[in-house]
Order: structure tokens, then sequence, then C-alpha cells
């Protein structure tokens, strides 16, 4: 049983870990990291509400990679996802057919999206709770 806890305790501080890298990356870019913040936090209501599919759906079109637009900060969440979801060893994801998140996502059975749903939620919130912590500010929408 001390195994298991010490497990889940590594795969949570992996999750901190990267959640806090990531944030820490998009306030030293400082662009579009208050709208970051914004949108972070909105994400978990919006897969509750919505699913996890039509979410990252939203906000793959939502992204722009140009830097002056807000929609950079929704390209900056999506590919955060993305690389936390080929970084973990236990994600059900496979990108060996597809680099796209959301292709993948609504190509899995339903317990596997179920899975990558709760594992997102769990990552998104560390990154709110970061983006609150290293952002300052709130985005002007």
């Amino acid at each position: 049983m001390n195994q298991e806890i010490t497990v889940v305790k590594g795969i949570e501080q992996g999750r901190a870990a990267y959640a806090y890298l990531c944030v820490k990356k998009t306030n030293k870019e400082g662009s579009q990291k208050k709208e970051y913040k914004s949108y972070v936090k909105k994400i978990p209501m919006m897969i509750k509400a919505n699913g996890l599919g039509a979410t990252l759906a939203f906000v793959k079109a939502k992204s722009s990679k140009d830097k002056a637009k807000k929609g950079y900060a929704y390209k900056l969440i999506y590919d955060h996802l993305t690389e936390w979801l080929k970084l973990d060893k236990k994600c059900l994801v496979d990108f060996s057919n597809s680099g796209d998140l959301l292709e993948c996502v609504v190509n899995m059975n339903s317990s596997e999206y179920r899975a990558v749903t709760k594992e997102i939620l769990v990552f998104t919130s560390w990154l709110s709770r970061f983006a609150e912590g290293l952002i300052e500010g709130e985005a002007n929408e």
C-alpha cells in the first residue's frame, strides 16, 4: 500500500512540476499571459459542461500562432495539454498515427476517453493553480 501511495504521489508531483514549468515559461514569455490565466481557469468547467472533445475543438479553433493575438493563449494551452499527454507514460493517448491531440481523442474508445478526460482535468487544475499564483492581473475580456 505504501508503494501505491508513493506512485500516486510521484505521478501527482510530475503533473505539478510540468504544469509549473508550462506556466513559468508562459509568464516569462509575457505574450498573452493574462489571457492564458483567464482561459486555463475556464477549461475544466468547459470540459465538464461540453465534454473533452468539444472543449479541445473549441480551444484548437480559437488558437492562433500569432503572439499578438488573444488566440495565442489558446495555442499555448493546447500545446501544454498535448505535451503533457505525450510525456505521461501511463496515458492512453496514442500519438503514433497523428500528433494532433484532438484527432487522437475523437478516435478513442469510451473508457480511454474517460481516462484522458480525468487526466486533463487534473492537469488543468495544476495549470490553473500555478497561473493564479505566477501570473499577475486579469485578462480584459
